[in-house]
């Protein structure tokens, strides 16, 4: 049996991608275990479906807050990481902070394991990252992808950028697509909220942070008619903001965030999907996030906001509006221009979109790469 560690710096409690990507791999004959840490109240062995999960004690994310203890928490991650997957055959590594995992069991502790990196994100370009950030972050992802043997990302922007700034192969695209669902609309907006079926129902599911136009949203809102409602599912900083904003709207709704396994019932009781990431970074320019596909697959056309890889999933599909500018008005004026689609066309636009934005898909190429370590 080929053994794959696969790698992230977190919990592993919400992260979709590297869920299906072991599911996939086991599937497949690989026996394969999720690293991860272990944060309070989670256990430290696991079995998931056909992988297993190892946890680390090493951070508590609601209370390790200085620098120096998430330093020595990351080192002490390392540690018990490298002396763990060392005898595997594979090392899978998602996001930088995992890889130097690899370079250490790599070049010196296991010259024949084979490192895939897997990044999730533009690492050097990411949101308020200080110039002296992104350089440390170029310098030190120059060195370490040298030492992987395939790199995925999760779109094509960042895949043709990673094969300029580093001198490489192009990397493999997967993207972050939900396994493929048949859809039997239930509604559950309208009738948890009692929200007349006159009135056209905008979504936004997902976390609720700044820099993805939740408050451009909420002030666009307000100002519309309540023909048109939002609804916000998800949690996060800004959760209080949007239930601050429902109480004094008609229009406007919270909603806490659900588990995967019912998502899609709730995503395709709306009408329209948002996306409004601000382009305030290339990591955000060139996303193509999952939020997306999971639209798409729960048959609701996309209103998102002028990025390079929105637009060209979006219009290339023809599967929504992109808004001509990313302000409370260029909303406004793009949700006017949705509900005027013509609806026939438009779902059938979606239903070619579901059958090649699907985790199958995506399981294919990932597969590929897989058998084309030697």
């Amino acid at each position: 049996m080929v053994k794959v560690a696969n790698l992230v710096f977190n919990p592993f409690t919400n992260d979709s991608r590297v869920e299906k990507t072991s599911k996939s791999l086991a599937k497949a004959g690989y026996t394969v275990e999720v690293i991860a840490n272990l944060d309070k109240n989670l256990m430290e062995k696991e079995f998931k479906d056909n992988y297993k999960v190892v946890r680390f004690s090493y951070l508590d994310r609601k209370t390790t807050k200085s620098k120096i203890k998430k330093i020595k928490a990351y080192l002490l991650y390392l540690k018990e990481s490298i002396k763990y997957v060392k005898t595997f055959n594979i090392i899978h590594c998602n996001d930088l902070n995992t890889l130097p995992v690899a370079f250490i069991v790599k070049q010196f502790l296991n010259k024949n394991i084979k490192v895939i990196y897997d990044a999730h994100e533009y690492e050097s370009e990411m949101k308020n990252m200080s110039p002296f950030a992104k350089k440390a972050t170029k310098f030190f992802e120059n060195i370490l992808i040298k030492y992987a043997d395939k790199v995925l990302t999760v779109s094509d922007s960042i895949a043709n950028e990673y094969s300029k700034l580093y001198n490489i192969e192009k990397p493999k695209l997967i993207l972050n697509t939900p396994p493929y669902h048949s859809i039997i609309k239930k509604d559950l907006f309208r009738k948890e909220f009692n929200i007349s079926e006159k009135q056209k129902i905008c979504l936004f599911q997902g976390a609720l942070t700044s820099g993805r136009g939740i408050e451009l949203m909420l002030e666009a809102f307000e100002s519309l008619d309540d023909n048109m409602v939002a609804v916000f599912m998800g949690y996060g900083p800004l959760s209080d903001t949007v239930q601050e904003y429902a109480k004094k709207n008609n229009n406007i709704y919270y909603h806490k965030a659900v588990s995967p396994d019912i998502l899609l019932d709730y995503t395709s009781s709306a009408d329209f999907g948002i996306l409004f990431y601000e382009n305030n970074c290339l990591n955000h320019y060139y996303c193509s996030p999952n939020k997306l596909f999971e639209y798409i697959m729960a048959e609701i056309a996309i209103i998102s906001s002028n990025l390079y890889e929105l637009k060209r999933i979006i219009e290339g599909n023809k599967v929504g509006v992109v808004a001509k500018s990313d302000t409370p008005d260029g909303l406004k004026e793009s949700i006017k221009e949705a509900i005027k689609l013509n609806p026939k066309t438009l779902q059938h636009n979606i239903q070619k979109a579901k059958e090649k934005y699907n985790w199958e898909e995506q399981e294919k190429i990932l597969l590929k790469v897989y058998k084309e370590l030697k």
